[in-house]
């Protein structure tokens, strides 16, 4: 009895590559038109190409991120300065900056407070004066100290506000 053999894959590879090469030849010759039976027009087309890079940084896409990261810079700076005259803590001044700084930069930022704008200058006073209130007070009777100062930053948005947009 004989064993058939395997052909192995370079041997396989070969034969169709002669063979799809020789059928190609063959088409080729065989249909190919003339010089005689060429007729048409050439037009340029315009591809568009869609790239899976995306344009601009990371902040002009995403406005609200950057707004709030603004804030929270500033924030951060102006909340260590009270905690710094204060002396109730730099770092603490900070975080709480920091916070305060990213509320007000996305109500500052907000679409809904640019068509009500006098209402927007209230609520980011009422947002600072709040933040200077924390970072400047500590201990008991802190959240009734905050209050005042977050009512007396809302009193100063609204007296901002109507003489900024009333005529």
């Amino acid at each position: 009895m004989k064993v058939a053999q395997i052909p192995t894959i370079g041997e396989v590879f070969a034969k169709v590559t002669v063979t799809s090469l020789s059928f190609s030849l063959l088409f080729m010759t065989s249909f190919a038109p003339s010089q005689a039976q060429l007729q048409g027009t050439i037009a340029k087309t315009k591809v568009k190409t869609r790239t899976c890079v995306k344009s601009g940084t990371y902040m002009s896409r995403h406005p609200k991120v950057k707004s709030a990261t603004v804030g929270a810079g500033v924030g951060a700076g102006v909340g260590a300065v009270t905690g710094l005259v204060t002396h109730k803590g730099v770092v603490r001044g900070a975080a709480v900056g920091a916070g305060t700084g990213a509320g007000v930069g996305l109500v500052h930022s907000s679409q809904t407070m640019k068509r009500h704008p006098i209402v927007k200058d209230v609520a980011e006073g009422t947002l600072i004066g709040g933040g200077l209130g924390l970072a400047s007070h500590k201990g008991h009777g802190t959240g009734g100290k905050t209050a005042k100062t977050a009512a007396a930053g809302a009193a100063v948005g609204l007296g901002v506000g109507l003489l900024k947009h009333l005529k």
